[in-house]
């Protein structure tokens, strides 16, 4: 049988980084084994519901990668449009096949009306929590008779659906991950099926629907895998065969919690705006509690579709190290096209001030041979803002003790007049001028190595180290050169 797999979130807001790792090990095992990928919304939950939220998944999705075979996607025009033959993907336009099934469950005795108001249930759960018990519902409406469930109804009174577990029965199951996971249904709560809005809950609709789109594989978060006994004998109540189940692990902070906003990003939308790559995104995702036979860390899609395997995922959470993802997104950024970089830094070249909407054109070959020498330094293309005032500005500062002591070294105040004069008489100030003057100055001064590049790269940068000074000169032009220069002689040297 073609493998199916499914990504089902809910439009509460963004897409959870969580959730990006919960999508792409579904994505990847359907890729591997020649099956398809859905994406379905589940948006039961009316009072939750995010404007624009479905929007915002698709999109995090698609710049991510995980591209789904079936599911809502956006037209031409952004507007949400289906694909697909088992639609539709969104759960609030399915609420006939939910009633209808759980309508069936009541007629096969597996599950039934209950009547009981919110006050009542309180009650009795808090008196439970005095017992020592733990909260569930009690079974009030469980055994009332047919004539009394059709009065009720008649006279229009609210109520649920819920699910009718049998007494004192071990349900059993195995999860990719965990194991052999058994459970009494002792233990259980009658979950509600159907609210009174006529809603589903997830534990309804997620069975109904995994089955009518024909889900071999059930890949989700290990928060669900108390819920899943319940979701095995609905299965069975309806006649209808369970699919595999594979509850992953939670990602945890460094501080060995759940990944929660309060501790940083945890968006894909955040990561995204911050000049993250999607690939280097993606590639350190799947590592978080996941790993190859091989130990390779650095992986394509590709790769990651030849190598992946549930059999390799870690039981215990896995930790998301921001130096790890800052790493990696420096690798990408290093590799990457330099054009694509370009164009993906604009925004933050213009909100840093280094072009406008209007001057970006003419100053692209500027900005793409500035981002050529500094990419090595990024973690993320917003570190460019913080490059502004080392291309703009007339004065410099000295960044540390050991750039201090190197501009006041005897020979560096004649040298850097000498090689004042030079950029002044020179015609064009490119990186092979500049190479040239400071041969020319090796020779005239027997100043080399150390003592002729460390002093010129302070005095026109401040710092000791960085990129190379003959690019940096070029990219600053002559008249900021010898803007620096003069500041350096008249201040620092």
């Amino acid at each position: 049988m073609k493998p199916r797999l499914r990504f089902a979130p809910s439009p509460t807001g963004y897409v959870h980084i969580g959730g990006l790792r919960t999508a792409l090990y579904n994505y990847l095992y359907a890729k591997q084994n020649n099956g398809e990928y859905l994406l379905r919304i589940e948006d039961t939950d009316q009072t939750r519901l995010v404007e624009d939220a479905v929007e915002g998944i698709i999109r995090s999705l698609s710049w991510a990668g995980v591209v789904h075979d079936e599911g809502p996607v956006l037209d031409a025009n952004g507007h949400i449009t289906q694909t697909g033959d088992c639609g539709p993907y969104i759960q609030s336009q399915r609420l006939e096949i939910y009633k209808k099934h759980a309508l069936e469950l009541v007629e096969k005795d597996h599950a039934y009306y209950c009547f009981c108001s919110k006050e009542r249930l309180d009650a009795v759960r808090e008196q439970q929590k005095s017992e020592g018990l733990t909260p569930k519902y009690d079974g009030h409406c469980k055994h009332l008779t047919k004539e009394e469930v059709a009065e009720k109804l008649s006279s229009g009174q609210d109520h649920v659906i819920r699910l009718k577990l049998p007494e004192n029965r071990i349900i059993e199951f195995n999860d990719a991950i965990k194991g052999t996971v058994t459970v009494n249904t002792n233990d259980l709560d009658d979950q509600v099926l159907m609210k009174t809005d006529g809603f589903p809950t997830y534990h309804m609709a997620v069975v109904v629907d995994d089955h009518y789109m024909g889900i071999t594989h059930v890949v989700r978060g290990d928060e669900w895998l108390i819920s899943t006994p319940k979701h095995v004998f609905t299965y069975e109540a309806f006649g209808w065969n369970a699919p595999e189940f594979v509850h992953l692990p939670v990602i945890l902070s460094q501080s060995k919690k759940k990944l929660s906003k309060r501790e940083g990003s945890v968006a894909v939308e955040d990561f995204r705006s911050k000049g993250y790559l999607p690939e280097a995104l993606i590639n350190y995702v799947a590592l978080v509690g996941w790993s190859p036979e091989d130990g390779q860390e650095i992986l394509s899609m590709n790769e990651m579709i030849e190598k992946f395997s549930f059999d390799r995922v870690s039981k215990s959470g896995g930790v998301f190290d921001l130096d790890k993802l800052n790493w990696m997104n420096n690798h990408y950024i290093k590799s990457a096209d330099l054009d694509r970089l370009t164009e993906l830094s604009k925004g933050y070249l213009i909100e840093a001030g280094f072009t406008t909407e209007s001057t970006y054109e003419a100053d692209y070959n500027w900005l793409k041979r500035m981002i050529e020498v500094l990419r090595e330094r990024f973690n993320k293309l917003e570190d460019i803002k913080e490059y502004y005032a080392f291309f703009t500005r007339k004065d410099v500062e000295l960044e540390d003790d050991e750039a201090s002591e190197i501009i006041k070294l005897e020979h560096v105040p004649e040298m850097m007049q000498i090689f004042a004069d030079k950029v002044t008489a020179a015609e064009v100030l490119n990186a092979d001028a500049v190479k040239a003057i400071l041969k020319e100055i090796q020779k005239e001064t027997g100043h080399k190595g150390k003592n002729l590049f460390m002093p010129v790269r302070v005095a026109i940068t401040g710092q000791v180290h960085g990129p190379d000074i003959a690019i940096v000169i070029e990219l600053l032009g002559k008249e900021l050169t010898k803007e620096r220069i003069g500041y350096c002689l008249k201040n620092l040297c």
